[in-house]
């Protein structure tokens, strides 16, 4: 395990997204036009007319219409890729979530709070454990040495 310390100042950029769009599509976007190295989710409230997960366990995606509240979204995001969870309430309360995947559209709004890391790079790197890219965290300075 490795574990980088000694970070600077995190940067902020507030997002907000209107009706139907895309809410991980967004983000991604967001990563890759800002030349994004290492940024998470500080916050996130909004409302979702359609929610597309993939549940713990589950390989296949779940879709499911109707009126979410955003009651959290979490994750880390890079031009490098991308990995957020998302927990929703529906109008009874009761909640679900998962793995956020494309196709999750905004009903009303989705107010998001990314915090940036400029002096991290985090990239998905095949991990032989899981199967699965995961996270590796670089320093900047260790990707671009000066000397």
């Amino acid at each position: 395990m490795r574990y980088i310390t000694d970070l600077g100042l995190m940067d902020v950029k507030v997002l907000r997204l209107t009706p139907q769009q895309d809410l991980k599509a967004e983000l991604d976007a967001f990563a890759y036009q800002s030349s994004l190295e290492a940024g998470c989710i500080i916050t996130c409230v909004g409302s979702l007319s359609k929610a597309v997960l993939r549940f713990a366990g589950e390989s296949a995606e779940s879709v499911c219409e109707g009126k979410f509240e955003i009651v959290s979204l979490t994750g880390t995001l890079s031009r490098h890729g991308s990995h957020y969870h998302i927990c929703l309430a529906d109008s009874t309360g009761q909640t679900l979530g998962g793995h956020l995947l494309k196709g999750c559209l905004v009903y009303t709004t989705a107010e998001i709070v990314v915090g940036i890391l400029p002096d991290l790079s985090f990239r998905r790197e095949h991990d032989s454990m899981t199967g699965y890219r995961e996270l590796a965290v670089y320093s900047t300075d260790a990707l671009n040495p000066t000397d």
